[in-house]
C-alpha cells in the first residue's frame, strides 16, 4: 500500500512539475512574444511604414510567436507535436486555398501601403473607377465619387490595373481643341485665344501656354490651347476657358464650324431617263425594192 502512493505520488510530481514547467514557457513566452512584437513595430514606425501596416505587421508576427510558444508547451507536457505541426500546417493550406482572392487583396493592399501610388485625399482612376482616397485599409480601398458616393474596390482589382494619380503632381496642363471655319481669320483666332490665357491669373507662365494650329480636319481648321494650371484649380480653369472663348468667338464674328456632309437626291425620273440614255436607240429598216429590167 505505501508502495502505491508513493508511485502515485511520484507520478503526480513529476507531472505536476512539467505542467509548471509548460505554464512558464507559455507565459514567458508570451511575455517575450510581446516585447519582440513591439520592437518590430517601433522599428517599422521609425522607418516611417504605414500605420496600418503597423498594426497588422504586429498582429501576424504576435500569432506566430504564440503558435510557437503553445507547441513549445505542449511538447514539454509529452504531447507528441510532430502530427499537431502537421495539422496546424494542412489547416493553413485550406484557408489558404479557401481564401485564395481575399489574400491577394491582402498581398496588395501591403503593397499599396509600402509602394504609396497614392494617399489619403488624391483623387485617383484605379480598378475601373474613381474618387477621391478616403481610406486604404488591408484589404480594400474606399473612395468618394464626385456626385459623393462611398466606392469600396478591393486591393487586388487597383494593384493589378493601371492607376492614375491626379493630385500626384502639383500642375497639371489643360488641353483644348477648337475648331473654326475656313473663312475665317486663323491670325486673330490665335490672338483671341493668347489673350484669353493670358488675362487668366490662375494660368501659370511657365511653363508657357500653347496655342497653334493643330489639324486642317474636313469640317474646321483646328486650334490647341494648352495652358498649365495648379491642380486645385483645374476644373474652373477648364470651365472658365470654354464660355469665354464662345463669347469672345461670337464677339468677333468667327464661327465654330461643325461636320457637314452634302447629299445630292436623284429622282426617278431622272434614273430612269439616265437608264433610257444608257439604251441604244432601234432604227427601222425598210426592205429595198429589186429593179426589173
Amino acid at each position: 500500500m505505501e508502495l502505491q502512493i508513493e508511485t502515485i505520488y511520484g507520478f503526480i510530481s513529476l507531472y505536476a512539475m512539467k505542467v509548471l514547467i509548460a505554464l512558464a514557457i507559455f507565459f514567458v513566452g508570451k511575455f517575450i512574444a510581446k516585447k519582440a512584437v513591439q520592437l518590430s513595430q517601433k522599428m517599422m514606425r521609425k522607418s516611417k511604414v504605414d500605420e496600418t501596416l503597423v498594426s497588422f505587421g504586429g498582429n501576424i508576427l504576435y500569432a506566430l510567436a504564440l503558435v510557437f510558444v503553445v507547441i513549445a508547451a505542449l511538447s514539454q507536457l509529452g504531447i507528441n507535436t510532430t502530427s499537431l505541426a502537421a495539422i496546424v500546417a494542412a489547416a493553413g493550406l485550406a484557408i489558404g486555398l479557401a481564401l485564395q482572392g481575399s489574400l491577394s487583396n491582402l498581398a496588395a493592399g501591403v503593397m499599396l501601403i509600402l509602394f504609396r501610388p497614392f494617399r489619403l485625399g488624391d483623387y485617383i482612376e484605379a480598378g475601373g473607377t474613381n474618387g477621391t482616397v478616403e481610406e486604404i485599409n488591408i484589404f480594400t480601398t474606399k473612395l468618394k465619387s464626385p456626385d459623393n458616393k462611398e466606392i469600396t474596390v478591393p486591393n487586388g482589382e487597383i494593384i493589378s490595373n493601371v492607376i492614375t494619380n491626379y493630385s500626384a503632381k502639383p500642375t497639371r496642363r489643360i488641353d483644348l481643341v477648337y475648331g473654326v471655319g475656313y473663312d475665317d481669320d486663323i491670325k486673330k483666332v490665335k490672338d483671341i485665344l493668347t489673350k484669353i490665357v493670358n488675362e487668366d491669373e490662375r494660368i501659370l507662365k511657365e511653363p508657357a501656354p500653347n496655342v497653334a494650329v493643330h489639324e486642317l480636319a474636313d469640317s474646321s481648321v483646328n486650334f490647341i490651347c494648352r495652358p498649365w494650371v495648379a491642380s486645385v484649380d483645374y476644373w474652373a480653369v477648364f470651365w472658365d476657358l470654354q464660355e469665354k472663348v464662345k463669347i469672345e468667338f461670337d464677339k468677333a464674328g468667327i464661327s465654330i464650324p461643325y461636320p457637314q456632309r452634302d447629299m445630292h437626291i436623284v429622282s426617278d425620273v431622272n434614273l430612269e431617263k439616265g437608264a433610257n440614255s444608257n439604251t441604244p436607240e432601234k432604227k427601222e429598216t425598210k426592205p429595198k425594192k429589186s429593179k426589173t429590167a
